[in-house]
């Protein structure tokens, strides 16, 4: 070998092992890079999964505290509308035409001739056992002469669906 050749092939090598030399920090510096990232994009996954998994915990329970709340509130309606029917029920007394309720059958003969006891030829009764009777005279003040008015009747049937009905929620 020629001292040409052997000198071209030291100055190659001379190269070669400059810039690998020079090149080798940075493709250290590249791979160290490339962990840190597929180190961080781990993490990120697990976080992001660490969150998905409060959010579909939490949002079941949203859904749970909601269904509570409904049954709260169909029970609310309930309770309103049982007060109503209670209601009803006291203005109905109130105004003498539940009479009948307040004597029992024992009693019946010793208020023969009061609007809580009806002639069994003038009256008919309802289906939740309210009495009405037949007949238009009107005393002027709603009472009617014990007889129940239209409206009056209306109102006791409505009344006894919403108590049938709060009933069947229960």
């Amino acid at each position: 070998m020629s001292t040409g050749a052997i000198i071209a092939i030291v100055i190659v090598v001379a190269i070669i092992i400059a810039a690998v030399v020079l090149v080798a920090p940075r493709m250290r510096e590249r791979a160290r890079i490339r962990a840190q990232e597929r180190e961080l994009e781990q993490r990120r996954e697990r976080v992001a999964s660490e969150h998905r998994e409060l959010a579909e915990d939490r949002e079941s329970r949203a859904e749970e505290a909601e269904r509570r709340a409904r049954i709260a509130e169909q029970e609310a309606q309930r309770e309103r509308a049982e007060a109503q029917v209670h209601e009803e029920r006291a203005s109905l007394h109130e105004q003498g035409l539940a009479d009948h309720e307040l004597v029992e059958d024992h009693e019946r003969e010793r208020f023969a001739g009061t609007s809580a006891v009806a002639d069994d030829d003038d009256h008919t009764r309802f289906d939740d056992g309210l009495e009405r009777r037949d007949g238009d005279d009107h005393d002027g003040d709603g009472r009617n002469g014990g007889r129940l008015r239209d409206d009056d009747r209306d109102r006791i049937r409505d009344n006894a669906d919403d108590v049938r009905t709060s009933r069947r929620l229960r």
